[in-house]
């Protein structure tokens, strides 16, 4: 494969920062930087392009089950929790992550690589 490509690793805004009794999920997430970066180092030279993704709560199951698991019979609640700490004020859609990926599969993004696609509606910079 010496026609370049992209190559699109999903972590998300916990691999940004740190959330105390959550260290091996934390942990996980910050990894995918670190491969990231390695793979676009060692990819470059075959044109392919290796950047990742980092979702802020996204509205859907997975969302709604950890919810739950944070607080039973509560998730709405925590929800608003979540919701509060968005500028932006509301959970990022599938879309919203799925555009941000396709852009990174795109040829718009063609001279972006090793990079980190924050879509957190702002989370991360509070």
């Amino acid at each position: 494969m010496n026609d370049g490509g992209s190559i699109i690793n999903t972590s998300s805004v916990a691999g940004l920062t740190g959330t105390a009794s959550m260290s091996a999920y934390i942990t996980s997430k910050h990894v995918v930087i670190g491969i990231t970066r390695t793979i676009a180092l060692e990819a470059a030279p075959k044109k392919i392009r290796v950047n990742s993704v980092h979702p802020s709560p996204v509205d859907n199951r997975m969302m709604w089950s950890l919810e739950e698991g944070f607080s039973p019979g509560a998730g709405e609640d925590v929800k608003k929790g979540f919701e509060a700490a968005i500028p932006l004020n509301r959970y990022a859609t599938n879309e919203d992550i799925a555009k941000g990926v396709l852009f990174l599969a795109s040829d718009d993004s063609q001279f972006i690589t090793g990079t980190k696609l924050v879509i957190d509606g702002g989370m991360t910079m509070t």
